[in-house]
């Protein structure tokens, strides 16, 4: 039965009230929102990278 299944933990949301948190789960979010800024920056670095390619093949 559903009961007896441990619940899932909310994934982190933004603007969501963080006094309900504990210090442990804002440390495991900030960790978590850094590594997802970090993948993001790694996203935009590659589209400049074939952006500025294509931009450099098209101006021969």
């Amino acid at each position: 039965m559903d009961e007896d299944l441990p619940k899932k933990k909310k994934p982190f949301e933004i603007g969501q009230d963080l006094s309900l948190l504990s210090a442990g789960e804002l440390q495991e979010t900030v960790n978590v929102l850094k590594q997802e800024i970090a993948r993001i920056e790694a996203e935009m670095a590659s589209k400049s990278a074939s952006r500025n390619a294509a931009e450099a093949f098209f101006k021969r």
